[in-house]
């Protein structure tokens, strides 16, 4: 079958030039490109495109309603032969939070690749929303307090998350006794991330530096610029060591929070499992897997 169709399809899936050329690795420009080339071949018009929307024609959500079935049934065929014997092999896509895919995923790979040679990885890291049926990902790993709903969602554990601060920082400001008390100090947090909703308390304030890298929270902790609320599997070795001192130790964050495994429910290939498995075996240990 040509490939432009299922680029079409996919096109579809994701709502937009840009989605599908993330799906497929290629440029806004050369999918559109092909989706030309695609419609001068049948001599139809598939897509209405402006620069915000994407819909399709009267015949294109025809042409769609016969091949998209079409392309799904290939891709479970060639699905079942690659990963025949239950051995996983084929491309496979995995994204993951830009700090944690790069502490906690990408140093733990090595062993999972050796074992498995026929495997084509792909990893992401990005702190953006992935739609992982419409990008087509194989495994996303997501921190968060609700998995979205249509996915199979495998929970590797809470997301603890501690108040801590550097002791320089302590020594100058004073260490809180209280949470009321934090409303007189100075607190570090990405954007989005406060209020602070703990166990048994919510603390309200703004950041002493907008940034939007929790990265740059983790680093200005550490430097003694003030007091975050950092997850445990970011900071537990700044603990261990002394670099950094855990405050109001009785509030956590919420245990709603979790760290997940996200895939779709059904036909996901063999190296979902496989690696779910493998990055449970590194991580038992780990303080924050407690």
């Amino acid at each position: 079958m040509d490939p432009d169709i299922a680029l079409f399809v996919d096109v579809v899936q994701a709502g937009s030039l840009a989605g599908g050329a993330r799906a497929w690795r290629l440029s806004p420009a050369m999918v559109s490109k092909r989706i030309a080339r695609l419609e001068a071949r049948l001599g139809i018009r598939l897509l209405h495109r402006t620069t915000r929307r994407l819909t399709l024609t009267e015949t294109g959500a025809a042409f769609h309603a016969e091949v998209a079935p079409l392309i799904a049934g290939l891709r479970v065929a060639e699905r079942r032969v690659t990963h025949r014997g239950g051995e996983p092999a084929g491309p496979f896509r995995v994204t993951a939070p830009t700090s944690f895919g790069r502490i906690w995923v990408a140093p733990y790979l090595s062993g999972f690749l050796a074992r498995y040679p026929a495997l084509r990885l792909s990893l992401d890291l990005t702190d953006d929303f992935v739609d992982v049926m419409g990008e087509r990902v194989d495994l996303a790993i997501r921190i968060t307090a609700a998995p979205p709903n249509g996915l199979a969602a495998h929970r590797f554990a809470v997301n603890r998350r501690v108040l801590c601060a550097g002791p320089s920082y302590l020594e100058r400001a004073g260490t809180p006794v209280s949470i009321a008390a934090l409303a007189g100090h100075r607190l570090l947090a990405a954007k989005g991330q406060l209020p602070w909703r703990l166990t048994g308390a919510t603390v309200a304030g703004e950041s002493l530096i907008e940034t939007n890298s929790s990265e740059v929270v983790r680093e200005m902790a550490l430097a003694g610029a003030g007091i975050a609320l950092r997850s445990l599997w970011d900071v537990a070795d700044s603990l261990a060591d002394g670099r950094l001192v855990r405050i109001l130790p009785r509030y956590e964050g919420s245990v709603a929070v979790g760290i997940f495994g996200l895939h779709a429910p059904v036909g996901a290939p063999a190296a979902v499992p496989a690696l779910i498995a493998h990055l449970e075996a590194v991580w038992r240990d780990a303080a924050w897997m407690t």
